[in-house]
């Protein structure tokens, strides 16, 4: 009996790795609103880590909506994007065990609206002689957060129909995004109000 197999999506597979860097580092410094201004060369990593893939998640949305798009900057992206799915500002992204929400993009609601930690990646990544303390958890959470909400859109059939598995075991959505789960041949899927 032949197994199917099922289609790799890569940039799920590293926001899966990226929230396990999260678990980790979750054991050493405490997720509270009173540690939000430490930072550390792991949480650099992670903020440096989410702003690339970001990048090329928002690259790749823009491209699937049309295919002659040539935005390649933050701006850009928040228009094309923000034109076919207005409702990513409002997005919560939730981490319930530590009691923490976020709205990673509700800088987009602003005319010119560029989100506090995407200036953070930028500054960490082209002055981290002056401004490394940029790289701080605050931040690098927003970054996971923002990157959760890309890539949910950029597979965002494959979220309704609960098609990304393993699901994510830190990061969750608000019950306005939430339609269940379904129970696949090896792994429970969240099926995603996108």
């Amino acid at each position: 009996m032949a197994i199917r197999s099922q289609k790799i999506e890569p940039h799920w597979n590293y926001l899966l790795a990226i929230e396990r860097d999260v678990e980790e580092l979750s054991r050493y410094i405490e997720f509270d609103s009173k540690n939000f201004d430490c930072f550390s060369i792991e949480l650099a990593r992670l903020l440096l880590a989410c702003g690339a893939e970001i990048d090329v998640v928002c690259k790749q949305i823009c491209r699937d909506l049309n295919p002659q798009s040539t935005a390649d900057s933050i701006g850009l992206y928040r228009t094309e994007i923000i034109t076919a799915y207005p409702d990513i500002p409002t997005f919560e992204v939730q981490i319930p065990r530590f009691g923490l929400v976020f709205h990673p993009w509700d800088e987009w609601t602003k005319p010119s609206g560029i989100p506090f930690w995407w200036t953070a990646y930028n500054k960490t990544k082209h002055h981290r002689d002056s401004e490394y303390h940029q790289a701080n958890l605050k931040n690098a959470l927003n970054a996971v957060a923002g990157l959760f909400v890309m890539v949910l859109y950029l597979y965002r059939e494959k979220a309704a129909g609960g098609e990304l598995v393993p699901p994510t075991q830190l990061l969750r959505v608000s019950n306005k995004h939430y339609g269940g789960s379904t129970q696949g041949n090896f792994d429970m899927g969240i099926n995603y109000k996108i």
